[in-house]
């Protein structure tokens, strides 16, 4: 239970801080989901469905997506690759976030990080791509080591991670008004986030176990757990996730992020 407490703890955090607005562009009047994983995991009695709120995450991987399908399957937002480091862009990000919105879905667009650019070079090309209005709820800095990458497999010390992750993040921060999220998987998250950045957003990946399991004192506001997922609208597997809070959390948090702080230049 302690545990259960200290991942919806940043939530709560947040939405104490929540302003007024009539801004609320999802719909998440408990849509029974429709989709379902090609190998569900036992997660014993902390599954995922006792979530209220799931979600996705693509890339131009997914191909052709029928986002209506995916709404009315019952995904409330999706993570959508917009970069990579200094030069890539997703091929699909330009169409997938306009047709989110269309949809419904509350989207937030996402960097994978590399680690053989700097921080600036990084945070230059995201700003350079994504516009403020791709960025409904917070930007995403997925950080994970990349052993397959043929062209950068650099494991920097956990001091530098972290330094370049907050040179980073202060700059998306500066620019959308929002405070990035984290994504980050297990081994990356043990050998340089434990006890780190307690001020964001955590999306964690724990696809045999549940997040309190391997975590440790990690709160968490998204949990990705399979990456088998069958939706509705998208062929293939496809990653889904779950929100830690309640569906009332959701449309609150979803207001409190929607409007960005006011920041230079806006």
């Amino acid at each position: 239970m302690r545990r259960l407490l200290l991942a919806l703890l940043p939530i709560v955090t947040l939405l104490s801080a929540c302003t007024s607005t009539d801004y609320d562009l999802v719909q998440t009047a408990s849509i029974p989901p429709r989709f379902h994983d090609k190998d569900p995991q036992d997660f014993g009695d902390r599954t995922p469905q006792h979530h209220s709120i799931h979600g996705i995450d693509v890339s131009k991987w997914q191909g052709d997506i029928d986002w209506a399908a995916v709404k009315q399957s019952g995904v409330s937002f999706a993570f959508i690759k917009a970069t990579e480091g200094k030069d890539v862009v997703d091929t699909r990000f330009e169409e997938y976030w306009p047709k989110a919105r269309a949809a419904g879905i509350a989207y937030a667009p996402y960097h994978f990080y590399y680690f053989c650019s700097t921080a600036d070079e990084q945070a230059d090309w995201f700003i350079r791509n994504v516009p403020r209005s791709a960025v409904h709820l917070p930007p995403v800095l997925d950080v994970e080591w990349n052993g397959e990458s043929k062209t950068c497999r650099y494991r920097p010390s956990p001091l530098t991670v972290q330094s370049e992750m907050k040179r980073f993040m202060d700059r998306l921060e500066a620019y959308y008004g929002k405070r990035p999220i984290i994504y980050t998987s297990v081994d990356f998250h043990r050998d340089n986030l434990v006890g780190q950045f307690n001020e964001h957003h955590f999306w964690v990946r724990s696809v045999a176990k549940h997040p309190v399991e391997i975590y440790k004192d990690r709160r968490w506001a998204f949990w990705q757990y399979t990456s088998t997922g069958q939706i509705p609208g998208i062929s293939g597997n496809t990653d889904i996730n779950v929100f830690a809070g309640s569906e009332k959390n959701w449309r609150k948090w979803v207001k409190a992020v929607s409007e960005p702080k006011q920041v230079a230049g806006n």
